[in-house]
């Protein structure tokens, strides 16, 4: 495809062919079980590219958030809009705005994402894998899901034994704060065999380094963090069992933006010496599963409720290089604002299905999903407006509120069967039928609208060996329409064809297991955001369809244990984005333009040793190494075109970890950014709305478990 995709089959055929000679060691990579169909399957058997972290690595690689992740699954990248504010992006398939997500994220069965722009944050704590699924998942996973799914597999109480750990970890930030971490897990069967408990918990304090010196706040994003998930599991007979899940989320954080200068300052718009509100970013989740073994198939039932509010400051100052800002020829006027804004959503969601037991002849998954969801959107907008034309009056400080009540309710049926025609060809499919209405409310007016879709997939696995699998799919995905305030039209729905080949397996008797994939999209109807200028100086966003996007890439990746203490891996994206149509007026974007967000080339370097100090003190040493290219932005609406695109930097991340067990206590050290790089994360620093890459941490962390 390109010198880039050369270097990674020539990488994929060296390491199989070196892989070969440790046959005779009898060594293995450690097979993995996998529920990205809603059943349990070995991984190599799942016909979708899935990035599958488990529990272990996830702490050995210090994985403490959604961003980490996202540098962890190459092609894999998101919007920071301060702790617990993410909007993520997969496969080149990355748009800010619209009614919902573009990909899905569920902690077990519970949907975590709310909107488009709310999706809660969910911390790695006390985790069986995460699971991520690359493509289009509509079809079992909704229309939130349209470039993939991040599914958190927690672990479930275990009824036979009492057992548990806590931690404790104290870090060093560089130029900034300290940060302190306690985590406990306890697991305590109740009734033996029948009726148990686990609680995971999890406290943080400081870590922050962002300063605003006008205002003398030193280390101002510390996070004052505090997450426990109680889960029951009651199991009366073999056949049933019934589990529930409380989360409690609170985070505080007094500056908490996540935009920052190179000199890791944070400048606050209209009054540089302003305290502004603190960031608050709460949530209460409950969720109940009731699964049923019906013999020949399990039944189940998942109800979610979840409460969630969210106060933010935003502040935002218009650059030389917008068409809002002082300094270009022409430009009307220099803006600078600061937003209190609020947040309460409500959300409640069932999931009914009935899935094939084990994975005979024929497999299938029946169900139907329902989601109600509520919310209140609040704002109180300060202003600063500096006419450079003396002709029109000066506007300094304009307050006012902006107020949006929303309330959607969707459902969904949907079906996925397959057959295994042979012992080694398999082809199914599934569809999704989708039905959403919403309605909004101004404050002056209300507005409803009702979208639906109908998404099939199908797909066909072809297995060389019970270890070998290649693979095809096809699968589109649906996101939903929405409005525009005032007498704007409302936007339409986007909509997504995926094509995808790809193969998964062990070599050389499971010592190397590999996972490749080329797929293209087919992107219709995007939805972009352009700004409307009034005459008096305010600006009406309008969200448009503009036209029509491709995305053509390849992924790769490898695990490899040469022999028995280490395991080598290595993963690798390559992505060509492109808007190939644009039909819209007023559209931000031209024909050509690259996509938003999206890296060309990532790719990711672990090591793990694993080795004896002594007879009885096992021990590890683990390094990662991640890259992403560049990522752009454009939007003609607000940024003059000669400076388009903006970029982020090119992002290098080295870490590393030292563990010791003696006993049943564990010690390690551990470094991340170590080479303290100062990086650019986010493209859009000319509005002073990005972050960049977390300073240098070192820490060590003690853990105790029974």
């Amino acid at each position: 495809m390109t010198t880039r995709m050369k270097y990674i089959t020539v990488v994929a055929v060296v390491g199989a062919t070196t892989s070969a000679s440790t046959l005779a060691q009898e060594l293995a990579v450690e097979e993995v079980i996998v529920t990205a169909q809603k059943r349990e399957q070995r991984l190599v058997d799942v016909p979708v590219a899935i990035a599958a972290i488990g529990g272990e690595e996830l702490e050995q690689k210090g994985l403490t958030n959604i961003q980490d992740i996202a540098f962890t699954v190459p092609g894999m990248a998101l919007r920071e809009d301060g702790p617990g504010s993410y909007q993520i992006f997969m496969r080149g398939l990355s748009n800010q705005y619209g009614a919902d997500a573009l990909v899905g994220v569920y902690l077990d069965e519970a949907p975590m994402t709310l909107s488009g722009a709310d999706q809660l944050d969910v911390r790695p704590l006390d985790l069986e894998r995460v699971e991520v699924l690359k493509g289009p998942q509509g079809t079992l996973y909704g229309q939130g899901s349209v470039a993939g799914a991040i599914r958190y597999i927690t672990k479930s109480p275990d009824l036979s034994k009492l057992g548990g750990a806590i931690e404790a970890q104290e870090s060093f930030i560089s130029g900034g704060d300290s940060r302190e971490v306690i985590t406990g897990v306890l697991n305590a069967p109740i009734v033996t065999d029948k009726f148990g408990i686990r609680i995971a918990a999890q406290a943080q304090e400081g870590g922050g380094w962002q300063d605003q010196p006008q205002a003398g706040i030193k280390d101002g994003n510390n996070q004052d963090l505090r997450n426990v998930r109680l889960k029951a599991l009651w199991k009366p007979t073999d056949a049933l069992a019934v589990q529930g899940m409380v989360v409690v989320h609170r985070n505080e954080s007094e500056l908490g933006l996540g935009f920052e200068n190179p000199d890791r300052t944070v400048t606050v718009a209209v009054d540089r010496s302003r305290r502004l509100v603190p960031k608050e970013f709460d949530y209460d989740l409950y969720n109940l599963d009731v699964k049923y073994d019906l013999g020949f198939g399990e039944l189940l039932s998942s109800s979610t409720y979840i409460d969630h509010t969210h106060r933010y400051p935003f502040s935002y100052i218009a650059g030389p290089a917008t068409n809002y800002g002082e300094g270009v020829p022409g430009a009307p006027l220099a803006v600078e604002g600061t937003d209190d804004r609020q947040q309460a959503i409500h959300q409640f969601s069932q999931e009914l299905r009935l899935s094939s037991s084990g994975d005979g002849f024929f497999n299938y998954t029946f169900g139907g999903f329902y989601r109600s969801l509520g919310s209140h959107f609040t704002a109180v907008y300060d202003t600063i407006y500096d006419y450079i034309d003396p002709a029109i009056p000066t506007f300094n400080f304009g307050y006012f509120d902006y107020l949006e009540k929303e309330q959607n309710e969707s459902f969904a049926v949907f079906g996925d069967v397959s057959f295994r025609v042979t012992d080694w060809f398999e082809l199914g499919g599934g569809v999704r039928y989708f039905e959403d209405d919403q309605e909004t409310f101004d404050g002056f007016s209300s507005e409803k609208d009702s979208f639906d879709s109908t998404d099939p997939r199908v797909y066909a696995s072809f297995k060389l060996s019970d270890d070998i699998n290649i693979y095809a799919s096809a699968g589109s995905g649906f996101r939903s329409g929405g409005f525009n305030r005032g007498d704007l039209p409302n936007y339409q729905p986007e909509t997504l064809w995926s094509y995808e080949v790809g193969s998964k397996g062990l070599l050389a008797g499971g010592v190397l297991a590999y996972e490749v994939a080329v797929f293209y999209s087919d992107y219709k109807d995007m939805l972009r955001r352009g700004l409307i200028l009034n005459p008096d100086g305010t600006t009406i966003q309008n969200t448009t369809n503009i036209g029509k996007a491709e995305v053509k890439g390849a992924e790769i990746g490898l695990t490899w244990r040469p022999f028995d203490q280490l395991t080598l891996n290595a993963t690798a994206a390559y992505m060509d984005s492109e808007i190939v149509e644009v039909k819209s007026a007023d559209a931000t974007n031209n024909a050509g333009d690259p996509i938003d967000y999206v890296p060309e080339f990532s790719y990711t370097l672990g090591a793990n040793y694993e080795f004896d100090l002594s007879a009885t003190l096992p021990a590890f040493f683990r390094v990662d190494y991640t890259y992403r290219d560049k990522v752009s932005y454009i939007d003609r609406s607000v940024f003059y075109d000669q400076f388009l695109p903006f970029y982020s930097d090119d992002i290098s991340l080295l870490s590393a970890r030292l563990g010791v067990t003696v006993g049943r206590a564990n010690i390690e050290l551990f470094g991340t950014n170590l080479t303290n790089q100062n990086q650019w994360i986010d493209p859009y620093h000319y509005w002073t709305n990005a972050n960049r890459t977390r300073p240098r941490e070192l820490g060590v962390k003690v853990g105790y478990s029974f």
